[in-house]
């Protein structure tokens, strides 16, 4: 289990900077008007960012249901009887880095139906920032360092 958490926490260095690289570049080719290189650095960025925390996800799950904090802590304790750091563990954190995820894929999703470079780049730099901004937002920070 110990092993899962780490590299749950260590590849979340990982996803966050391509992600990070993913929306700056997104950014970069929307305001500059640059064209989107469909086999090239554009769409592997966008794609390796996809796909990165998609495994991020994964794993975090399976250590959410196999650890003894997140769902046993719900459990005995009740919604009403957690404090805010394990809240923000057993409920917050997964929640939101999963509706996180739901944005990226639909960024994904909808910039591979955009006919026009600016367009794709626009949609990647929308969702993945939306998803980027709240994955940020519940990080565990005080455990993460």
């Amino acid at each position: 289990m110990e092993l899962l958490i780490s590299l749950h926490s260590l590849l979340a260095y990982v996803v966050l900077l391509i992600l990070v690289l993913a929306v700056a570049n997104a950014l970069k080719g929307w305001l500059t008007k640059a064209e989107f290189f469909s086999l090239g650095r554009d769409f592997r960025l966008s794609l390796f960012a996809l796909i990165l925390s998609h495994m991020q996800l994964l794993i975090g799950l399976v250590v959410y249901f196999v650890s003894a904090s997140g769902l046993n802590a719900i459990q005995t304790l009740g919604m009403g009887g957690l404090t805010p750091a394990a809240r923000l563990l057993a409920l917050e954190h997964p929640t939101i880095n999963i509706l996180a995820l739901v944005l990226i894929t639909i960024g994904w999703s909808k910039h591979k139906k955009k006919m026009e470079a600016t367009d794709k780049f626009k949609t990647i730099a929308v969702f993945y920032g939306l998803g980027l901004v709240l994955i940020l937002s519940r990080i565990p920070w005080g455990q993460w360092f």
